[in-house]
Parts: C-alpha cells; sequence; structure tokens
C-alpha cells in the first residue's frame, strides 16, 4: 500500500522536476496529479504490450498514481499494471493504485456471447443473482464485490489496492429506484469498510460517469450528500470512527465541465477541507449561501473528497485543440498539456488521469506537469 515515506520519498525523487503543486495530498501521502488511465484499446498481447510500456515510462518519469478497472480490456488492463509495476524502478509503497469493481468483467477477450458467459461464469455458479443484475452487466451486491476484489488483488499481483471504487452505480437506477440503490451502495460501503480493516484497500470511492453530474430529475441522478450519509452509517454500522470514502471519479475537461458549473447537490453539513491544498485562493464566503446547491466539485472540495478528473482529454478529442479563450488562459506547449492543466486547476482535483499507450505521449503528458497549473480566480474566471 502507499505510505506517507514512501510517497513523499517519490515526490523528493522527482519533485524538482516540476512545477508547484504538481504531487497532492492524497490518502496517508501525496500523488501526482497526472495519472495514468488503462481504460481504451482492445484486448490484445499488442496493446497489453503498448501499455507495460507506457506504464514503466509513467511509473520512472513522475507519475505514482495508477487507474484501472477489472472488466477494462477484460481484466488485461490490470494484469498489465502488475507486470508494469514488477519490472519498474518504483516500490509498492510510493505508488497510488486505484481499480473499480461493478461490471461483469471477460476473460483475457471478449465472448462470442457474452450472454451465455455471464449466465455460465456468475449466475449459474451462484456468485450474482440474476435479480440483482442491471443491463446484464453490472452487480454491486457485498458478495459480488468482494469476490471482484479479491480477483484484482489477484489481476494487479498485489497484497492492496489504495483506492477502490464502486464502478458506475448508476447503472443501477436502470432497474430500481434510487432509495433502493442507496440501500445497495451502503451495503457495498459495508463490506469495504470490512475489507479496509483487513487491511486489503486503503479507502474506497464512487467511479462515476454521469451520476453526479446531472440535475436530480434525471434518471442517472445520485445525491452526493445521500452517498456521503450512507458510508458514514456504513462505518457505523462496522464500528468504525469515520469512514473510509475518501474518493470520487467523473469525467472533467473544457467541454464537459458540468462537474463544476451544475449546481445539483445539497452543501454538505461539514465545511471547509484541508484536502485541497493546492486550491489556495479562498472565495469570498459572502457570496456564498448555505442553503443554494453547489457543483460536485464544490461539494468535494467543502467534504474533504479527493476528485480524480476521468477524459481529461475526452478520449482525445482535445488533441486538436481547445477553445482559443481557454487555451489563451493555460500553459503548456500543445494542446493536450493545457487540457490537462485545465483538468488539474478546478477545485478538489487532485489529478486528471490520461490514457495512453505510447511512450511519447507518456513523455509528453507527463511534461505538462512543468508547467503550474491556473489559480483559483483564474480558472473561475474561464467561466465568466
Amino acid at each position: 500500500m502507499a505510505t506517507a515515506n514512501g510517497t513523499w520519498g517519490y515526490r523528493d525523487r522527482f519533485g524538482d522536476s516540476f512545477g508547484r503543486t504538481y504531487f497532492r495530498r492524497f490518502g496517508p501521502g501525496v500523488v501526482s496529479s497526472i495519472g495514468i488511465g488503462t481504460y481504451l484499446g482492445a484486448p490484445t498481447d499488442a496493446v497489453d504490450d503498448a501499455y507495460h510500456d507506457s506504464l514503466v515510462e509513467a511509473f520512472e518519469s513522475g507519475v505514482n498514481l495508477v487507474d484501472t478497472a477489472i472488466n477494462y480490456r477484460c481484466q488485461r488492463s490490470e494484469r498489465v499494471v502488475g507486470r508494469a509495476f514488477g519490472d519498474a524502478d518504483i516500490d509498492r509503497e510510493e505508488l497510488v493504485v486505484a481499480t473499480k469493481g461493478g461490471f461483469l468483467p471477460f476473460d483475457g477477450e471478449r465472448p462470442s456471447d457474452p450472454s451465455a458467459y455471464v449466465r455460465e461464469q456468475f449466475v449459474d455458479t451462484g456468485l450474482v443473482d440474476a435479480d440483482d443484475l442491471a443491463r446484464g452487466s453490472h452487480c454491486m451486491t457485498p458478495d459480488f464485490l468482494d469476490a471482484m476484489l479479491d480477483r484484482s488483488l489477484d489481476n494487479l499481483r498485489m497484497d492492496t489496492i489504495d483506492c477502490y471504487y464502486v464502478h458506475n452505480p448508476e447503472t443501477q437506477l436502470a432497474k430500481r429506484d434510487a432509495e433502493s440503490v442507496y440501500d445497495q451502495l451502503e451495503a457495498a460501503f459495508e463490506r469495504l469498510e470490512k475489507r479496509r480493516n483487513a487491511g486489503d484497500i486503503g479507502g474506497y470511492g464512487i467511479a462515476t460517469w454521469e451520476a453526479f453530474r446531472v440535475p436530480p430529475e434525471h434518471p442517472s441522478y445520485l445525491s452526493l450528500a445521500e452517498v456521503v450519509s450512507r458510508a458514514d452509517r456504513a462505518a457505523e454500522t462496522v464500528g468504525n470512527e469515520a469512514s473510509g470514502l475518501i474518493a470520487l471519479q467523473l469525467p472533467f475537461n473544457v467541454e464537459m465541465a458540468d462537474a463544476f458549473t451544475a449546481k445539483v447537490h445539497e452543501r454538505p453539513v461539514n465545511h471547509g477541507s484541508e484536502n485541497d491544498e493546492h486550491r489556495s485562493d479562498e472565495r469570498d464566503e459572502d457570496d456564498e449561501d448555505d442553503s443554494e446547491r453547489v457543483s460536485a466539485l464544490e461539494f468535494a472540495h467543502e467534504s474533504g473528497l479527493s476528485v480524480f478528473a476521468s477524459a481529461s482529454l475526452k478520449q482525445g478529442d482535445l488533441v486538436a485543440g481547445l477553445p482559443e479563450a481557454v487555451a489563451a488562459e493555460l500553459e503548456g506547449d500543445s494542446p493536450s498539456q493545457q487540457a490537462l492543466n485545465f483538468a488539474r486547476s478546478a477545485p478538489a482535483v487532485t489529478a486528471a488521469l490520461v490514457g495512453t499507450k505510447s511512450r511519447e505521449h507518456v513523455a509528453e503528458n507527463v511534461a505538462a506537469g512543468t508547467f503550474d497549473p491556473l489559480g483559483a480566480k483564474a480558472f473561475d474566471g474561464v467561466f465568466e
């Protein structure tokens, strides 16, 4: 597991090569504000090898954050992360590893009949009840997540995972009402609290696509206030003093900025956070009304949750360039670097995630960290 001594030591090894606040507080230590993702790509040996080389390059260049999921590329992404970690000059205590559970994973390749595969491997074996499946591919019962966590540990060749996300829980809203989904989350959190006590995970989070960026009337909406409340209740049930809910993952980029602009959540009860150290500029408290709704990022900032921005390059769309007015405010030698610096300038964002299967692109993305992010006032000014 990542430790304070390990991650601070990694920061000491690489920190002088980067701009201010490149390393940010997370968990017991610090993490690079650019992380490498592993979502895209075909489930082939060739793509595995490309990811392997890119991951090794990243770990040895100042990136100590990797994000994956058991269903990415039919479990191959987790497995190549484990292989790359074993080959890179980095200690486990220096590396922050995040993965996810929720979608039923294939094994190595996509089967010719996915429905039959799900039935034979998950339903007929008793691991999943058909009634717990949403859209034929998603489950988040405690026993299922327990089994997937164990499988992820095996895939990664590790004893611990620093952040374990419940993956896209809004998928369950296609089959059941919101209250039932919150109940499911609370049960999942209880099991993850137990796994945290056992030392298998450092903490847990929620990775979403729509849930926290859409208005309450949207069919995919989930309330952050209710999610936090359910985590607190789960911790209390297990006997833990505080919950292990530490992170959110959601899309954020210059063209998908509603996590910052859409005020769709009740303000958290406890205001203030020391977790967002890189966000040094303070807002004018007179401009805030406790009764108003806040955005997902503002909620996270005030409640001390770290946010990891997925789709920071909009899956490659922003490589061609950013809107001229936005680009003018950002440092970076390329649109990719500017896009990454935009994402990691947002309040509560601990790191921007970027997937790459090219060592050259790794070098370009890592170099984004040599530039300073926007301050709070400059970032806010982009939206004025």
